[in-house]
């Protein structure tokens, strides 16, 4: 039995079997590239789901985590903390004047769940509108929000008062939004539901809609946020003033870690409603300050706008009949198919040691890390072309 072996049995005996694993053992990671325990090097067009966004182990957040861990590492809310509070504070910079509050968690499904009551709390309302296709994430909250059945239908009855509407209808949106709705959650591209892209026109009317109604809007960028779609965060893109953002994944540099910025048309919220005891904790909030000063430093944001437009235009001149759509936004990209993707992730990993991500059965996603290079995305788009342009699968 080999150690690769070894270790897969492990994890098959004593995990809780809820995924689905690939037959690899990854035990390193640099920059866009992966190692698994043989050595051998995959092109990392994942991320870890969105997470890596400045790249695996960057030594500025493995020398920030080092220090903090040798100096403080716990540290709850009820006491003041000097990295959370400069990591606040670094944060509400990067937003418009009138987001001044951060609340910190540990994922993105916190976010939306932390959002999600703090939207009924200050509104005294409970309806909560989203989207179909839609994915917020998988406590009780989130997953009323989210919308695909799979994950849902299991955990039935979930919260009430949600309900759904076509992304991008607006005379649906209208129809939905009362004066009964507390708030409406949404993205600006639906990651899992098939890097669909909202329409300027939704994004605007959503906001108008709620503004006059009296609803909250809140933002899911989990998944978008941190330079993500060439911009820092995706609203920038449609010139949005949410009521709550929800942010996580690249948020950490890798460490867990989830955030809700809040704007000051929220009003306050009151003390001991809502808590995490890990949230904020000053070893993930050193790792998260670190991530964002290599954001800053490195210019990733304008390289990934950059590398963005030249990635999707490139895949977009691929000529297969296999394709039915590309479609995305900077460094977040969906090739939807005419067919199964789970056979052409296989065949990039295994063949190809190019490591990419499903966005339900038929789109292949690609959230490469945004410090990937340009022989690396050449690469990438030489290897798909190669793929889509053959006979056959």
């Amino acid at each position: 039995m080999t150690e690769q072996q070894a270790f897969a049995d492990l994890e098959a005996a004593h995990s809780a079997g809820v995924y689905a694993k690939r037959p690899i053992t990854l035990v390193r990671g640099s920059g866009a590239t992966l190692y698994d325990d043989h050595g051998q090097a995959y092109l990392d067009c994942g991320s870890g789901i969105g997470v890596a966004n400045i790249g695996h182990c960057h030594p500025t957040v493995v020398q920030a985590i080092a220090e903090q861990a040798a100096t403080l590492t716990v540290c709850p809310e009820a006491f003041h903390n000097d990295q959370r509070a400069l990591l606040q504070a670094e944060l509400v910079q990067l937003f418009p004047a009138e987001f001044q509050r951060v609340f910190l968690c540990n994922s993105g499904t916190e976010a939306v769940e932390a959002a999600l009551k703090f939207a009924r709390m200050a509104t005294g309302r409970t309806a909560i509108v989203a989207t179909m296709r839609g994915f917020h994430g998988r406590t009780f909250g989130a997953l009323s929000a989210t919308w695909e059945s799979h994950y849902r239908e299991p955990f039935m009855p979930l919260v009430p008062d949600f309900s759904h509407i076509p992304y991008n209808n607006i005379e649906r949106l209208q129809n939905a939004i009362t004066e009964q709705t507390a708030a409406l959650i949404v993205e600006i591209i639906q990651g899992e539901g098939g890097i669909r892209p909202a329409t300027a026109e939704f994004l605007q009317a959503a906001q108008t809609i709620c503004r006059e109604r009296g609803a909250l809007l809140i933002l899911d960028e989990v998944q978008t946020g941190f330079g993500r779609t060439g911009r820092m965060f995706a609203f920038e893109h449609f010139d949005l003033e949410p009521d709550f953002v929800c942010l996580a994944k690249a948020l950490g540099g890798g460490m867990p870690m989830g955030a809700v910025v809040i704007n000051q048309r929220v009003g306050a919220l009151a003390t001991g409603t809502h808590g995490s005891t890990f949230g904020g904790n000053p070893l993930a909030c050193a790792a998260a300050r670190a991530s964002l000063r290599v954001i800053r430093e490195e210019q990733l944001v304008d390289q990934t706008a950059e590398k963005g437009d030249w990635l999707l235009a490139q895949l977009r001149s691929i000529n297969s009949p296999k394709i039915r759509e590309v479609r995305g936004l900077g460094l977040m990209v969906g090739i939807e198919l005419k067919e199964k993707v789970a056979p052409y992730l296989q065949k990039l990993m295994n063949q190809h040691q190019i490591i990419a991500l499903n966005s339900g059965s038929n789109v292949l996603r690609l959230l490469p890390p945004l410090v990937i290079n340009w022989a690396e995305l050449e690469r990438l788009v030489a290897t798909l072309r190669s793929i889509f342009e053959e006979p056959s699968a």
